[in-house]
């Protein structure tokens, strides 16, 4: 391990020490009792596959962790539900105690009271399955796995799904929001591959949703989150999967022009869809720099694609031909695992060297203002994908995207810090750094002053027009359809 690498990980340990102290409690001393007994009652309903946990046990604490700190909350009991059927009786229970909850599958989201809450936590945890059906070519996922746990089941099966590119991303959020991926170039986003979803409905009843037995619910499942129950289990269509080629590069100051000009031309010239890339332009320990990482879906990349790339001088290089899996674990993405932070975005047409300019210059300049105030780590991932990434699947068969017309690339902003007071701050500077970097693609012609925006990346003060545009009226429907009683709207995340 490097020095700078040291460094940055002890630095991030005691960050994520001071912020393990700070977890959010809010919520009044009525609603702590009507929840403490809906725990009750759900203890004393639910099957042996099912438990409740309290606080002060391991397992409780493992249940309300999140990936950002900020995200975590003291609920009054946590569940693992071991079957769907439970997953009803604890919905009517909720339901009937009109008792705020949360369900979580990773973990992995920012804003807070998304799968947090200090009523009722539900961890979706023992839905962990992950099964391979040959016949139908098909992969039957738990809402409670991760990516990663995915992956290393179905390679051994020589098979992929479309799903998360980096670690510890879940399944449920991820795909119930859309999806970008690795293999989006080939075969469009997650949600374009969902052949069914396995539902828990608010009034208790197990369905599977499926396009031939309930297309307004398919539809309204992709990308319309946890709006209209629960979902224990995703099938997801799989495609053949033999090694990869590829991995990460970092880069030093010195050199973010040139790796800046090679991002541009690969987003504006590759053709080939097996051929992906992430650029992220990062702010730590007081200096900026690039996170690069390479895709190629084959054991070797052909010549010219990634040339650039490679011929600049990098600082650490870890590249090669690897599992699939593998290559997801390359960057560590938990190097800031703890401590508080929010994501936001941007929906983009075109990665132009004007526009990357500005994205570098949004990072040096809050890593430098925000180092000031608890800031530890800033970064912006441009994510460019081929033009025809939404071709995959048509307008009215998913709720994002809410429409088709234009090929929208997503950015992703992330902010870590260590400090509850600094919240604030953070969460202005983010959406200040995300309107700036619009205003500069609107000034260069591109149309998305009105654009989607991407749920999963989006900060919570999004409004939901701006992620569903003119599907909310047709959500809003299904929604009253399916939940009239609104027992979803006790949870968090995008209500409709």
């Amino acid at each position: 391990m490097s020095i700078k690498l040291a460094v940055a990980t002890a630095f991030v340990a005691f960050l994520s020490a001071l912020a393990a102290s700070a977890l959010n409690t809010e919520g009044s001393l009525e609603d702590s009792l009507d929840a403490n007994s809906a725990c009750s009652r759900i203890q004393a309903t639910i099957s042996s596959a099912s438990t409740v946990y309290w606080p002060g046990t391991v397992h409780y604490l493992e249940d309300i962790e999140h990936w950002a700190s900020s995200s975590t909350q003291n609920s009054t009991c946590s569940v693992e539900p071991g079957t769907a059927q439970d997953v009803g009786t604890i919905l009517q229970i909720l339901g009937s105690t009109n008792t705020s909850f949360a369900v979580k599958g990773g973990g992995h989201a920012t804003n807070l009271g998304f799968s947090s809450t200090t009523g009722v936590h539900i961890s979706m945890i023992k839905f962990s399955e992950v099964t391979y059906d040959p016949d139908s070519s098909t992969a039957t996922i738990g809402a409670g796995n991760v990516w990663d746990s995915v992956y290393e089941v179905l390679e051994e099966q020589g098979v992929m799904v479309v799903g998360g590119r980096v670690t510890g991303v879940g399944v449920a959020g991820f795909t119930l929001g859309g999806g970008y991926s690795w293999l989006t170039n080939q075969h469009g986003l997650t949600v374009d591959t969902v052949v069914a979803f396995e539902l828990v409905l608010p009034n208790g009843t197990v369905t599977t949703v499926t396009q031939d037995s309930n297309p307004d619910l398919m539809f309204a499942l992709k990308g319309g989150y946890n709006n209209f129950g629960i979902v224990t289990t995703f099938t997801l269509q799989t495609f053949p999967q033999g090694q990869v080629w590829g991995g990460l590069l970092t880069f030093t100051e010195n050199v973010i022009p040139q790796v800046t000009a090679a991002a541009a031309n690969f987003a504006a010239n590759v053709t080939d869809p097996k051929a992906a890339i992430i650029t992220t332009y990062n702010f730590l320990l007081g200096e900026p720099g690039v996170s690069q990482i390479l895709f190629y879906d084959g054991d070797t990349q052909p010549d010219g694609i990634f040339d650039e790339f490679l011929a600049i001088s990098y600082f650490t290089k870890d590249i090669q031909t690897r599992s699939f899996s593998s290559l997801v674990q390359a960057s560590p993405s938990n190097i800031t695992t703890g401590t508080r932070g929010i994501f936001n975005t941007v929906p983009i047409l075109e990665y132009s060297p004007e526009l990357l300019d500005t994205i570098v210059n949004e990072t040096t300049y809050w890593g430098t203002q925000l180092s000031w105030d608890s800031g530890s780590f800033i970064s912006y991932d441009v994510e460019p994908f081929r033009p025809n990434l939404l071709s995959y699947g048509s307008t009215n068969t998913a709720a994002y995207p809410p429409s088709r017309a234009q090929p929208l690339l997503p950015l992703n902003l992330y902010y870590a810090y260590s400090l509850p007071a600094s919240d604030e701050a953070f969460w202005d500077a983010i959406q200040q750094s995300a309107e700036n970097i619009k205003a500069k693609a609107v000034s260069l012609g591109q149309d998305v002053a009105n654009a989607p925006m991407y749920g999963n990346y989006a900060i919570f003060s999004t409004p939901l027009e701006s992620i569903f545009g003119d599907q909310l009226g047709r959500l809003q429907s299904i929604k009253q359809q399916y939940d009239p009683d609104n027992v979803m709207g006790l949870a968090g995340g995008w209500k409709i």
